[in-house]
């Protein structure tokens, strides 16, 4: 893959209910949330969308930028649309959304690069990593090609990424690990209490 096609894009547009706040914007170490994902793949596209529907922090590069969902309460398929029509309003020359969410900070690089090697663009629009017999629905590569189907499958009142992708037709890049999950997501204020010990031991 081309990283120079790739956008990536940061789905925190979520409401973090499990949660009770915006978790993209919580402590964890000495860094927010949302720094995390940011650290690992700032080096690996020319520019990161983030995609939030509040004012929020995060580590400030040229390379990012911070737009609101087109439409509110639709879910990470709201916030890739949201993301390709970025792309398309823009007149930017990239061809695929490369997605993450916010709230995963053992995340690295590493994985990344090999999910994006292991591609072979001719054999689907729409890839996810899967780990450990997991798919991971939020890790996905997306072809700007699927636009006008994914906006007219909203409208109709799809929102789950699962079943979409389903019917669109998702190839999965299988990646295994053998010791702590890297994919490994906070929801809950618990979530970050396990993530503040796993920080201290790594």
């Amino acid at each position: 893959m081309d990283h120079n096609n790739i956008l990536g894009a940061v789905l925190a547009g979520g409401k973090s209910q499990r949660f009770g706040e915006d978790k993209s914007q919580v402590k964890l170490g000495d860094k927010l949330l949302i720094d995390y994902i940011l650290s690992e793949i700032i080096e690996e596209f020319k520019e990161i969308l983030v995609v939030s529907n509040s004012s929020i922090d995060f580590r400030k590069s040229e390379k990012i930028s911070v737009i609101e969902d087109i439409k509110k309460n639709l879910g990470p398929l709201g916030g890739v649309l949201t993301a390709m029509k970025w792309v398309k309003d823009n007149n930017k020359d990239y061809k695929w959304i490369s997605t993450f969410p916010a709230d995963t900070p053992f995340f690295k690089r590493s994985i990344l690069q090999k999910f994006l090697q292991d591609i072979q663009p001719e054999e689907s629009k729409l890839f996810f990593i899967k780990s450990n017999n997991t798919r991971h629905n939020i890790f996905g590569l997306w072809s700007i090609d699927l636009m006008d189907k994914l906006e007219e499958d909203l409208n109709k009142g799809e929102r789950k990424v699962e079943v979409w992708a389903n019917s669109i037709g998702v190839k999965t890049i299988n990646i295994e690990f053998q010791n702590e999950d890297p994919f490994f997501n906070i929801n809950t204020k618990e979530d970050l209490e396990k993530a503040k010990d796993r920080l201290k031991n790594d």
